[in-house]
């Protein structure tokens, strides 16, 4: 998930380079390329567990996810994080985690438990895939942004959406599954043939679509982007007003409520782990208050535990989403990849 404005890098250390067998001192964290954590909180877990963190970035959470089956008989690391539950069954039927129900569960809302009976992954965080808009240029225009999926197929909003590629993109897949889940089996393929009429642009991935074609973020004012609709994260608006220089009074993108499709991420076990007593210490510390109060302002996600504090500039410039269009993992499951292949060839064909 690309949910910052900028690179933030791991913050892990490692003396022996790898876990050890049976255990040792270093602990092995496989993720997306967005994991970030700050110096301090993890200083902290890594002096009260004795356990170093080593942080390998496995590019974004599709071949992430990917490569970690691949590798399951051998894995890279410990624990694995950023599979989402658009990507969870893939990972679960190939059987890359095991069991590990975690210490502090109890305080982590029930909600997102997906796999809450075999306990395979845990729970860190949920944001919701959106559309976001340019204030601006719908200011300049004179003219509302949108609000819903039927919006952004009337003609006012021709030529204005850049999205992700479905089949290589988190965020993409997150859209497609959104139009899934509010027109059904029988409506999303029309209603795409709708979007493609409207003239939506299609790019491989989130950093391509957000920093250099959408004219509302900062990449884009710097690239002379010229698409002022694209499909993001609620949390990207705080994101601009955190990351301005300079620093802007109110946020210069909005999100269309009327878009959204909620996500949340996953940790887990992996199997064959050299250093699972290590991993399970790890696990315990992504859903402990620390990190998770840490966290949205490193990966611009929010908390899964019950009290965990949410900065003031999620609350005003990004709350999430009231409504957000959800889907039953077991439907994903089922659907996903032909839904996938037929918007491939309806969109990009």
């Amino acid at each position: 998930m690309g949910l910052g404005l900028v690179t933030l890098s791991a913050c892990g250390s490692s003396d022996d380079g790898g876990s050890s067998q049976g255990g040792g001192k270093t602990v092995t964290l496989v993720s997306h390329d967005s994991w970030a954590v700050s110096k301090n909180v993890l200083a902290d877990f890594e002096k009260q567990s004795g356990y170093q963190v080593k942080v390998l970035k496995d590019g974004d959470a599709g071949q992430a996810v990917n490569k970690a089956i691949l590798t399951k008989g051998n894995p890279q690391g410990d624990v694995f994080f950023g599979v989402d539950n658009t990507l969870l069954s893939r990972a679960l039927d190939n059987g890359v985690f095991q069991p590990y129900e975690a210490q502090g569960l109890d305080q982590v809302d029930g909600q997102y438990q997906l796999d809450a009976k075999k306990h395979r992954v845990t729970p860190v965080d949920h944001g919701d895939i959106c559309v976001n808009y340019d204030k601006k240029y719908f200011a300049d225009h004179k003219l509302a942004p949108p609000a819903t999926f039927d919006d952004l197929v009337k003609p006012a909003y021709k030529n204005l959406l850049v999205t992700e590629n479905a089949s290589t993109s988190s965020p993409g897949l997150g859209f497609l599954l959104g139009t899934a889940a509010k027109y059904g089996d029988g409506g999303w393929e029309g209603y795409w043939k709708k979007l493609k009429a409207n003239g939506v642009k299609v790019v491989d991935g989130w950093e391509q679509a957000y920093n250099e074609e959408f004219s509302g973020s900062a990449g884009g004012k710097k690239t002379g982007a010229d698409r002022p609709l694209v499909v993001s994260y609620a949390s990207s608006p705080p994101a601009e007003v955190i990351y301005g220089d300079p620093k802007p009074t109110t946020a210069p993108t909005g999100v269309a409520a009327g878009t959204c499709f909620r996500q949340v991420e996953f940790a887990g076990l992996l199997s064959n782990a050299k250093n699972s007593e290590g991993g399970k210490a790890l696990i315990d510390f992504l859903i402990s208050k620390p990190f998770q109060e840490d966290m949205p302002l490193n990966m611009f996600v929010y908390p899964v535990a019950k009290g965990a504090a949410v900065p003031a500039e999620f609350t005003e410039y990004g709350p999430a989403a009231k409504d957000p269009e959800t889907m039953d993992p077991a439907k994903i499951a089922a659907d996903r990849d032909q839904w996938v292949k037929s918007w491939t060839s309806l969109v990009l064909k």
